[in-house]
């Protein structure tokens, strides 16, 4: 059983970066778009991806990883690790809904931001990716 839960937080979280990675990808060009067409196309392929990929996604994270917690709540709470990859999660949670919150303004055009912001933007995702592995991982305290 245990196993079982760990892949399918594993899928999980595969899924979920998967689309946080591809979504702020999708912010760079629809900021840089200027016709109709190209607008709606993102405005659509921004909000089903949101919405059927990466919502899921990370509901199936929160949920198989707090279901893998209540198996042994006592021996994660007392690792440093944990403590901080939890920590890691929530502000992950964060740009999840940040992500949102541009995916809102761009659909109404509000561009505010530029194709050069969501460059930079897209790759904290990564920075996040890399410290959970190893957290997760290593254990490095």
């Amino acid at each position: 059983m245990y196993l079982w839960l760990v892949a399918l937080h594993l899928i999980s979280i595969v899924c979920w970066f998967a689309a946080l990675f591809y979504l702020p990808r999708l912010f760079v060009y629809h900021a840089m778009s200027d016709d109709r067409i190209s607008i709606d196309r993102f405005v659509l392929m921004e909000r089903k991806l949101y919405y059927s990929i990466a919502n899921p996604a990370m509901f199936g994270t929160i949920g198989f990883g707090i279901w893998l917690f209540l198996l042994a709540p006592s021996f994660y709470l007392q690792e440093v690790w944990f403590v901080v990859k939890i920590g890691l999660v929530l502000l992950l949670i964060g740009y999840h809904h940040i992500c949102l919150s541009y995916m809102k303004k761009l659909a109404d055009d509000n561009k505010r931001k530029t194709d050069k912001f969501f460059r930079v933007f897209n790759e904290i995702p990564v920075v996040f990716l890399i410290m959970i592995i190893i957290l997760a991982i290593v254990k490095p305290f």
